[in-house]
């Protein structure tokens, strides 16, 4: 079957996996930059001085560092194992909701490491305040935005058709 785009489904997977791979190396520079930054921060004589709190807290940032480093590097591993087996598609799919859940672990992340500077730095006031507007930005311009540039288009493309309906009447 060949799309409007002149491609086959198959070139089409193809370019898609491509794109989302892509996409992945842009992802993975973040969260190596941020893992380097939290694994060292242990090593400091100040680290030794923290608060349990401030402990768990950098233990938690740690962790979801992990996480997003788990799964926004498994579909290139999917890929490189699956990519001669026809499962493009599949990889495709559950690759997308992998990089999704990464990209979320990875704004909790930051989020997470962002408040616990602000906590040493100004206070568990700033801590709370600092949080919730980090994290506030990565949902509005991660998630939010894009729904509505894709509701936008949606709108855009229906009110051609009318226009177009409309002419043809």
């Amino acid at each position: 079957m060949v799309e409007h785009t002149g491609e086959t489904k198959n070139e089409r997977l193809t370019r898609n996996v491509s794109e989302l791979l892509q996409e992945l190396r842009v992802a993975q520079a973040g969260v190596q930059i941020l893992f380097g930054f939290l694994l060292t921060v242990v090593f400091t004589d100040e680290f030794h001085e923290a608060s349990g709190f401030e402990k768990a807290v950098h233990l938690t940032a740690v962790l979801l560092t992990v996480c997003s480093t788990v799964l926004l590097t498994a579909p290139a591993g999917w890929h490189r194992l699956l990519f001669r087996t026809g499962n493009r598609e599949r990889i495709l799919t559950v690759g997308n909701r992998s990089v999704l859940a990464g990209l979320a672990s990875l704004a909790a992340a930051i989020t997470t490491t962002v408040a616990l500077i602000a906590k040493i730095v100004y206070g568990p006031v700033a801590m709370a305040l600092l949080g919730v507007v980090v994290a506030a930005l990565f949902v509005v311009m991660w998630f939010v935005v894009p729904r509505r540039i894709g509701h936008d288009d949606q709108a855009t493309a229906q009110a051609t058709d009318q226009d177009t309906d409309r002419d043809k009447a």
